[in-house]
């Protein structure tokens, strides 16, 4: 059966990047709330992002540490679909913050050189186990920082059963995402600095080139 990749485009921070991300064809697109990153978008300009959204395309925050009454707050004023989790939050707070806004949310976990195909597995059922608003793992390269790091971890550390379920994240480029999805057969791919002409600057250009490889990693996959 073919299966089509879907595709986060994240870190938006211009209504003309949103309507270059939709005619690209991105499922979702990433809006970064953590005010250190140069993709930092504030509520006005993530509630005007959102609103250029069509129907069936997804808007994703982005949140690194933000306590239940931050995100409240944003989601006040921008109706995202759903939350990643990308600081140190335990499995515990990502639950109660979830549950407190009623949000479904993704966890990024960041796979360290070390990290065993047992240990993704354990994470994953941990937080399935523990709330019926998560929706999955986002797959991401360790580095001593928060959001994107820009770089690619050892996707054999993936196992096959968890993959078809996964956010495949860290360093996805034009040149590699091809590849990556033909190994690894993600549920979806996340790219950010990889479709970028400058820091928080996206390139049009750039994003259908990547959705045109991720389709190509995907034609690959049905042989």
């Amino acid at each position: 059966m073919h299966h089509r990749t879907r595709i986060k485009l994240c870190g938006l921070s211009r209504v003309d990047d949103v309507d270059a991300a939709v005619a690209a064809g991105a499922d979702a697109i990433g809006l970064v709330f953590y005010p250190p990153s140069p993709r930092y978008v504030n509520l006005q300009q993530a509630a005007l992002l959102v609103s250029a959204l069509p129907p069936f395309v997804s808007s994703v925050g982005l949140f690194v540490n933000a306590s239940v009454e931050e995100i409240a707050q944003v989601l006040e004023s921008v109706p995202l679909s759903m939350l990643q989790f990308h600081g140190d939050e335990s499995l515990a707070q990502c639950c109660a913050i979830a549950q407190a806004v009623n949000r479904p949310f993704m966890r990024a976990l960041r796979v360290r050189p070390d990290t065993t195909a047992a240990d993704l597995l354990e994470c994953e059922l941990a937080y399935q186990t523990a709330s019926p608003l998560f929706s999955g793992l986002l797959l991401d390269t360790w580095v001593d920082a928060y959001g994107g790091s820009g770089k690619v971890f050892d996707w054999s550390l993936i196992p096959a059963e968890l993959a078809h379920r996964a956010v495949l994240s860290g360093g996805l480029s034009v040149q590699n995402v091809t590849d990556a999805v033909a190994q690894v057969r993600p549920f979806a791919v996340d790219v950010s600095s990889g479709i970028e002409a400058g820091k928080g600057i996206k390139d049009a250009a750039l994003m259908h080139a990547f959705v045109s490889a991720v389709r190509a990693g995907d034609q690959l996959n049905t042989n």
